[in-house]
């Protein structure tokens, strides 16, 4: 019975690890759309997070077969409770990729941020990317030292929001309080987007110094586009 709960608790996570690669590219797709005023590219990661949903209802499912297996022991039991707080975190990372393209809806035909912040919104958009990308990699591996470097990446976010708050709050800002409410709801969405990657990866943390293996390996999430240089 340990080896089918091992079995399964595999496809989990190769469920939450496509999840973290969903986001991923929901959020890539987004910031391009943002930054190119792209308005077909929005609609499609609106579209989009159906899919992630569906998936988040799949892996929730799928802790349910786990915890209904006979006598599970207290290690397991905190694998799936952990493994319920990822697909939370996952889905709604998505969910933030959503609000950005949202946003970028909003203001189309126009681009919603002026140049005066594109360098640090494209920066924070890089980011969460890897982030995301580096949270699939934590689960896919297991390896717990991805938590720390996680972690610096959330730091450095930090440091993108105030630079990005800075500009917000210069003097010379000449584009008016409705943009620059768009701008500073852009900053919260990476910001949180981020934060919850560090989550996923401590918990992995977690369940890796708790000695929890796996008996399958995880696919791989599918492949996330880098963003697009951009001149200053």
């Amino acid at each position: 019975m340990e080896s089918a709960f091992r079995y399964q608790f595999g496809a989990l996570t190769a469920q939450l690890a496509e999840m973290c690669a969903m986001a991923a590219q929901a959020m890539n797709d987004a910031t391009y759309a943002l930054l190119d005023a792209d308005r077909s590219i929005a609609d499609a990661v609106i579209a989009g997070y159906d899919e992630t949903a569906a998936m988040s209802s799949s892996a929730h499912e799928t802790t349910y077969l786990l915890l209904s297996m006979p006598a599970p022991v207290a290690t397991n039991l905190s694998a799936v409770v952990d493994a319920v707080q990822i697909a939370v975190d996952a889905e709604r990372m998505g969910e933030l990729a959503t609000q950005v393209a949202r946003i970028a809806c909003r203001r189309h035909p126009d681009r919603a941020v002026p140049t005066q912040v594109v360098k640090p919104i494209a920066d924070m958009g890089a980011l969460a990317v890897s982030l995301a990308g580096d949270a699939r990699d934590t689960l896919l591996s297991g390896d717990s030292a991805l938590a720390a470097h996680i972690s610096r990446g959330r730091d450095a976010m930090e440091n993108l929001h105030r630079e990005l708050v800075t500009l917000l709050v210069d003097e010379r800002w000449a584009h008016g309080v409705a943009v620059a409410v768009d701008v500073t709801l852009l900053g919260g969405c990476y910001q949180r987007f981020a934060d919850h990657t560090v989550q996923i990866a401590r918990r992995v943390a977690f369940l890796t110094a708790g000695r929890y293996g796996r008996t399958q390996p995880a696919t791989k999430g599918r492949p996330v586009s880098p963003l697009p240089k951009r001149s200053a």
